[in-house]
């Protein structure tokens, strides 16, 4: 038995250098726009058996705009970031320096208050491994660039500091082929319209 779950990362709702933790705006202009671009390319997995997001309005507005009609999963919400929910990562800097840098180094701790890392990177992999296991099951799931990050380190049983080197664009997608405690990355190298 294999599953097959796709994760198309959320379109944005804001530019990369006002990205918030815990951002809960809906898509922006360019975002609705990106969704578009992409639709000819992405609209084929809304085949997938099962379909999925995270909470955000991003990832809702990002599914139910490619057809997908996605079911909520609480589990694959961005990190919690405790008391630097709505900063940017800058502003979380110019406030608490020594402890983003504590964040940024070190998968378990938690300076913020919120979730670390390393839990962050456990919950998504928690979601991903409770599956169903039908046999040659399609999945897709809409989430956050972060949360893409998440289950790839988790799938790959990568580090956990591997998260901070892993580039997940608004729109893209990456596909974990397996089952539970034996994931593999599929890399379809098709060109996309975004």
């Amino acid at each position: 038995m294999q599953l097959r779950v796709t994760f198309v990362a959320a379109a944005r709702n804001s530019p990369l250098l006002a990205e918030r933790f815990g951002d809960d705006r809906p898509l922006d202009q360019e975002g609705w726009y990106e969704v578009q671009r992409a639709a000819p390319v992405l609209l084929p997995l809304a085949a997938a058996e099962l379909r999925y997001c995270s909470p955000t309005p991003r990832s809702r507005a990002t599914g139910d705009a490619l057809g997908y009609t996605p079911l909520v999963q609480p589990a694959l919400r961005d990190c919690d970031m405790g008391r630097w929910q709505g900063f940017t990562l800058g502003e979380a800097m110019a406030r608490e320096p020594e402890a983003v840098d504590a964040w940024l180094a070190d998968p378990g701790s938690a300076p913020h208050g919120g979730e670390s890392l390393l839990a962050f990177i456990q919950r998504v992999g928690g979601w991903l491994e409770t599956r169903p296991a039908d046999d040659s099951c399609k999945i897709v799931a809409v989430a956050e660039p972060a949360v893409v990050r998440a289950a790839l380190v988790y799938a790959l049983k990568a580090p956990p500091s591997t998260y901070w080197n892993i580039d997940v664009r608004p729109l893209s997608t990456a596909t974990l082929m397996g089952r539970a405690g034996r994931w593999n990355l599929r890399l379809d190298g098709q060109p996309t319209r975004v």
